[in-house]
This record gives C-alpha cells, structure tokens and sequence, in this order.
C-alpha cells in the first residue's frame, strides 16, 4: 500500500520523471512556475524538483490555486486505489462522496452516514487529502461538467444543473478556475464532439490502470447475467441501473486502453453516480502492480498471474441486488441462480424500455421485495426465510450495504442472519462491500483449484495458507477460479 505516496518527495519525482502511468491517481504534480497541475504521466518536459510540490488529490491542488493541465488531463485519471482497499472513515468518505452523497445530502448527511460530526469529517479529509468534502464534491462537478461539455450538445445551463452546480453563474466560475477555460472554450477544443446521440445518451472512456485481463470480468458477469436486467450483446456487457433520480442503462465494451461506456439516463443529474458505479463494478481504479507483485511472490500462484496479469475483481452496481442473488445462488447451478433471479425480476421488477435492446426491467429493491408475500416465492422454505429476513433488514436499514458500511461489522451482521454461512457472507464482502481481502476457501471452485495446485484442502489450512496473500485475497480468488473451464473465465464470443 502507497498510502500518503505524495509527502515521499523523492520518490513522487522518481515518478514523473520516469511519466510512470501506474501512478496516475496516487498523486498529483503542482508546478509552481506554471500554476498548473499534473498526473504522474504527463508528456511533457518534467519541470525542476525544485518547481514540484505534490498533492494528495485533484481538490487539493484547485485549493492551493493551481488549474488543470490542458495537455495531460489530471481530472480524467483512475481514481486512487486507496479508496477501494482501505475500510477506515476516510475511505468510506471518499467512496459516498464519489457516489454523490454530498451533491445530495449536504456535509451534514455524508456525516450521518458515516456516524460522525462534519468537524471529525472535515479535518480528516483535510489532513489526508488536503481538502474538505465540499471541495472534493467540487472538483467531482467539475469533471462531471467537463464531460458533458465536451462530448454532449446540450445548452450550458443544462450541464451546470446535470452536473450538480447551484447557478450558471457557479458552474461558469468554477470551470474557467479549474481549467483555465471558459465552458464555451472548453466545447471549441474538443476533438470530438457527438451530437446525433439520443437525449440523456453519451459516450465516454473509462481509464484503469494497465494491466486489465477482461476475461474473468466480463466473462463472470456475462455468465451470471440475469435476463431482463443484464445481457451480453455486440461485444458489450449491458445492465439496467437504478439511480437517485431516476434509472439508465449502461454498456460497457474492453478495450485495451479503455473500457468504451455508452450511458442512457433518465436524469443527467445521475451521471456521476452512473459513472462512479461502473467504475466500482469493473474495479478500475484498483492497483494490478502491487497486486500482481504480492500474488507472484508465491510460487504457486506466480504462474497463474505471469499467464495472465491484471485481473480485476467482479462487482456491482447495486449491493443489495448482488446479496439478494447470493442468496438465491447458494447451493446451486449458476444456470438455476439466473433462472430464479428471473423469476424474481419479471414479477416484480420495474420495467424499462429499451429500445433495440434486450432490457426489460431494474432488478427489484428491497422495498418492492419486502412486501412480496413470501407463499409466491418459488424457493425451499428455508431459502425464502434467509431471503425474507435479508430484504427486510435491507428496506428497513438495519442492515447497511452501502459504501459507508464496515467491512468487518456488516460481515458480522451478516453472519447473524439465518441461513447466511461463511461462503454467502464472504462473496458479498468480495463482490457487493468491495473488500479487497475477502476470501471464499469453503466454494467449489476454489477446492477445485487448490486441489490441482496442490494446496491444502481443507478450510482452514487453506485459508492459513492463504495468509501470505493478504490483503489481496480477492484477486487470488480470482486466479485460483481461472484454473477452471467454467465459462466466468472467458470473454464471451
């Protein structure tokens, strides 16, 4: 972990004098000669160490006066992958302010969540990141606007209410401090700018960090695709979203230096959260060099990774969604999961259109759920009480998903419901909480493939073996699925 990368000085300038991409995201570079700030990997000539100070994110630069770069882009970097991996107050901020929490709650509500006071909030994000949330959520709008701005025709006063600003006076402001540009400056530079697209419809690129093995990403989530709510079609994973105002559908396409994203919303106000949700289901803003570098050091798995490095852990778009399915996954087929999720989602999901698309519904909330009658429920009867127990505690907010959660806690709480065992409480961590360490040494497929590697067999051996792989435990579970046939492994044809 590179955690506070930026106050090592000798190393960050190691960095960009090398225009080392793997550090995009981890810090970023303030010329004080130029007034203007960097990512690691700028093109060009690096300015003198003595020139260079360094910042812990894009909102701690814009504070200290400097605007963004016109030739590197710092503000269209991954984002850090400390985020992802850490599970403490300020990571947990960071992940609900990339979620939109303080465009529509406040300071004050992003502090309820989290169970602390905006002071405790605010000079924790300051001594990290070197701004408070409202500039954090500023400099997320202005990228937001930014967007929009260069690959959407729509009138400014648009983008300034999508990309959440309180005035055309604001979002004018703010953009010609940010980026040196006026908005309409910023429109005439745009190599590109589409204007036949339909409305609430854009295109854009999401950047990783390289390497991105696509195959077990887009081959898991093709495989368990539930019909009606996600498909497979024309080289693009696509899925309907539920979103704060509204909902969208999404198609996300790898490429190989970039996943192509094409958003259809409701409500362009939903388009940092869209974006922010897809980046967390893809994991593009983990870090494959300092996995793949802890993974290879084992013997066992370091042929696994050299095969095939960069592999991302599969996620979601709705955490609730995701353990609602696991539950309905234990113990059976990937074939039969799909089937009764189905089922679940053609009765009592909300439709959609989609034109030339095969999406029919938004996967149905814990509310919806909550009160179906549970004698409906086409399922073992102890399956329906697991089920039934899990979406009340979800509608009522007893159980919290959410990427404020605790790791260790919401696991514990999870453990406690009936018919909730270590696998269903440990793929939720993986794939729903987004714990990087999350480990499922009791799933089928793991024995499988410590039995072929020579691993040991039961549990708790392996998971003491599993201990030097710590804390990238997910992604080992992703290597070790990878010595499968099981179509979660391929990129679909």
């Amino acid at each position: 972990m590179q955690t506070g990368m930026y106050t090592d000085t000798e190393r960050c300038v190691r960095a960009v004098r090398s225009k080392d991409a793997r550090f995009d995201g981890w810090f970023f570079t303030a010329v004080l000669t130029t007034g203007i700030y960097c990512r690691p990997s700028c093109p060009v000539v690096p300015p003198k160490p003595e020139n260079m100070v360094f910042h812990p994110s894009a909102a701690a630069c814009q504070q200290a006066g400097f605007r963004a770069c016109k030739r590197c882009r710092p503000d269209t970097t991954p984002g850090s992958p400390e985020w992802n991996q850490r599970a403490d107050l300020t990571a947990r901020a960071m992940r609900l302010i990339a979620d939109g929490v303080v465009d529509r709650e406040g300071v004050p509500g992003l502090a309820a969540r989290l169970g602390y006071s905006t002071r405790q909030i605010e000079r924790q994000l300051l001594a990290e990141l070197g701004a408070g949330p409202l500039a954090l959520a500023r400099a997320q709008r202005a990228q937001t606007a930014r967007l929009l701005i260069e690959t959407t025709a729509l009138p400014m006063a648009q983008i300034a209410f999508a990309a959440g600003f309180s005035s055309l006076r604001t979002f004018n402001d703010t953009v010609r401090e940010v980026f040196a540009l006026t908005p309409s400056e910023l429109r005439a530079r745009a190599p590109e700018r589409r204007t036949g697209t339909a409305p609430g419809s854009l295109s854009l690129r999401l950047p990783f960090r390289a390497p991105l093995n696509p195959d077990n990403l887009f081959g898991h989530l093709a495989a368990t695709a539930v019909p009606g709510v996600e498909e497979w079609r024309d080289g693009a994973y696509r899925r309907t979203l539920r979103l704060p105002h509204g909902h969208g559908i999404v198609a996300l396409a790898p490429h190989p230096d970039h996943i192509a994203c094409r958003l259809t919303l409701t409500d362009l106000r939903d388009l940092t959260v869209a974006i922010s949700r897809c980046r967390r289901l893809l994991d593009l803003d983990a870090d494959p060099a300092a996995v793949d570098d802890r993974l290879r050091a084992d013997p066992v798995l370091a042929p696994l990774v050299d095969k095939a490095p960069g592999r991302r852990v599969p996620r979601t778009v709705d955490e609730a969604e995701f353990a609602v399915r696991a539950v309905l996954g234990q113990q059976v087929s990937t074939a039969a999961a799909r089937t009764h999720a189905a089922r679940l989602v053609t009765a009592h999901g909300e439709p959609v259109d989609d034109p030339g698309g095969g999406l029919t519904h938004l996967f149905p909330s814990p509310e919806e759920l909550a009160a179906v009658d549970p004698a409906t429920l086409a399922m073992p009867r102890t399956r329906r009480t697991t089920l039934t127990t899990l979406v009340g505690h979800l509608a009522d907010g007893s159980l919290d998903l959410s990427p404020a959660g605790d790791w260790t806690d919401t696991r514990a709480r999870l453990l406690e419901l009936p018919g909730f065992g270590p696998w269903t409480a440990d793929v939720i961590a993986m794939r729903a909480l987004g714990d990087p360490d999350a480990f499922l040494p009791t799933d089928l497929g793991i024995r499988r493939a410590a039995e072929e590697l020579g691993l040991p067999a039961t549990p708790a051996a392996l998971t003491a073996r599993a201990a030097a792989w710590r804390p990238w435990r997910a992604y080992a579970v992703q290597y070790l699925w990878a010595t499968d046939d099981h179509p979660i492994n391929f990129l679909p044809v």
